[in-house]
């Protein structure tokens, strides 16, 4: 697809464009050089895309962007990832580096070198972001002589990394509760950011993404990996449905609209095979409303996919079959996750893309890899069966946003009060499963669509695609409620304290900005 092309072009041209934490170029060019030409705000707009992907200024490693963290594990998509899925049922890791197994037994602390990453990572992605619009101002255009033709353009890109903004903001508030505060209205090198509760950074998410959607391309109408209207009614619709969480307000009924929107569109259908979604040529679904582009030419890092296609495999699998140079030996699934599947071998629901041979469904040793299922969800080869452009790093996108989401997400905020229509929402579940099933053995009744029933279905089809942390709080079954294995760290699993519901802020972080306080608990 020639759009995603561009786009990995633009993220490959951006990375040399080198920052720290408030974005100064430190090719100790002059930015009003730089930006009196007009290609290179989009290059520049391209760096902040690129700050989801990729982890510094050269491929696949040795010049990042955090120094002080080890550079793959610094990767925004991989700790994202791995915060929202190893403290779930879904995925324990055999890896024993410092505080990881912490976060698949939900026992970390403030100094987690991973929840610092996520965090360090969250806030470089608001100074990119910040940065870009303090030099795209009326005034900075004017100081540089463009065009008054480009300038629309400019705009929308303005409106771009606001979204991305945004994104950062939401997920700083998911995991991290009452954050620091800051935008392209705090001058650079001034007091450290001060604090705002989560549900003032809520309120200011939803203003900033009703402010910029008109500003955006039409649902659908962007270029593959750049955002539009589906992907800023997509965020809304996510941010509404948490708003119990983040700020103690029933939003359904604006979820419902938001997702409405999207599934009214016609723009969006469900790919005929499931496992298509996470294969080299993903780009190509209909489905996928926004995904962070990944190529084996233009995206090197050991974070992303690189992470998710090779840590899952290991033992007797063969990494060919899957398009990448080797196994990791590091991920596997709980028996938890496999429960929710009537077959494991996938006959029954094709979204069991489970791996058993020389496999153990309980886990006594979680540093063996052998134990537990694997799960190579995320495979460097085509649906057509061709391997990626290089095996070490993979061509398959991460799929952010999808319709199957989309549709679950309605049939919940349905069943919670937010109105629409029950008979489409166990229409849509019924779609979900007559793909899963091939046929509509696994179809639902009106009497079976309960939220327990959603919050299983999220588990079956949204399984390592980084929302069961969310779900799971905010189906108040993540800490007190709830027993997996290894949670707590213990074999048979335990609760754990209402605490874990908020990750730490880094204690690193407490010790530099005076302003801030530590969530409680830590």
């Amino acid at each position: 697809m020639q759009y995603r092309a561009l786009l990995l072009l633009f993220l490959g041209l951006a990375v040399s464009a080198c920052t720290d934490l408030e974005l100064l170029p430190q090719d100790k060019a002059d930015p009003n050089a730089v930006l009196s030409q007009e290609e290179n705000y989009e290059s520049f707009l391209a760096r902040v895309y690129a700050g989801l992907a990729v982890t510094g200024q050269q491929g696949p490693a040795g010049a990042s962007d955090i120094a002080s963290l080890d550079e793959g594990f610094s990767n925004y998509l991989r700790q994202f990832w791995q915060l929202q899925e190893l403290p779930t049922e879904t995925a324990v890791i055999a890896w024993g580096d410092a505080g990881l197994p912490e976060l698949v037994y939900q026992t970390w602390t403030s100094d987690n070198q991973f929840i610092r990453a996520m965090y360090y990572r969250i806030f470089f992605q608001v100074s990119q972001a910040n940065e870009f619009l303090r030099e795209t101002t009326p005034a900075k255009l004017d100081e540089r002589g463009i065009r008054e033709g480009f300038r629309p353009t400019v705009e929308g890109f303005r409106a771009e990394a606001r979204f991305l903004r945004a994104l950062s903001y939401w997920h700083a508030i998911d995991m991290f509760g009452d954050v620091i505060f800051y935008t392209e209205e705090n001058p650079l090198g001034g007091d450290p950011p001060t604090v705002r509760s989560r549900a003032e950074v809520f309120d200011f998410l939803i203003s900033e993404l009703q402010a910029i959607e008109g500003q955006l391309p039409a649902i659908g109408a962007a270029e593959y990996g750049r955002v539009d209207q589906g992907a800023v009614l997509m965020l809304q619709a996510k941010l509404y449905q948490n708003a119990e969480v983040y700020a103690g307000q029933d939003r359904h009924a604006d979820a419902v609209a938001a997702l409405e929107r999207i599934i009214d569109s016609g723009v969006y259908s469900l790919e005929e095979e499931y496992a298509d979604l996470f294969k080299a040529d993903n780009h190509t679904s209909d489905e996928l409303i926004w995904a962070i582009p990944f190529d084996g030419r233009f995206t090197q890092g050991y974070g992303g996919l690189t992470y998710l296609t090779h840590a899952p495999v290991g033992g007797s699998m063969d990494p060919a079959d899957y398009g990448i140079d080797g196994g990791w030996f590091g991920l596997r699934a709980t028996k938890d996750l496999v429960a929710l599947f009537p077959d494991v071998t996938g006959d029954a629901d094709e979204r069991a893309l489970f791996y058993t041979d020389g496999q153990t469904l309980e886990i006594n040793n979680i540093s063996e890899f052998n134990q537990g299922y694997a799960i190579p969800k995320y495979t460097n080869v085509s649906s057509e069966g061709v391997p990626g452009v290089d095996p070490r790093f993979p061509d398959t996108d991460f799929p952010f946003f999808r319709l199957g989401d989309v549709y679950l997400m309605y049939a919940e905020s349905v069943l919670r009060g937010g109105g629409g229509s029950r008979d489409r929402a166990v229409q849509l579940v019924n779609e979900l499963r007559e793909r899963a099933y091939d046929s509509d053995a696994g179809n639902i009744t009106d009497a079976e669509l309960t939220l327990d029933f959603i919050l299983a279905e999220r588990g079956r089809e949204l399984y390592w695609e980084a929302h069961r942390r969310t779900d799971r709080i905010r189906f108040d079954a993540f800490s007190v409620n709830g027993i997996w294995p290894w949670k707590g760290g213990v074999p048979e699993g335990r609760t754990t304290s209402a605490i874990y519901n908020l990750y730490p802020v880094p204690s690193s972080e407490i010790l530099s900005n005076p302003n801030l306080s530590q969530n409680e608990g830590y």
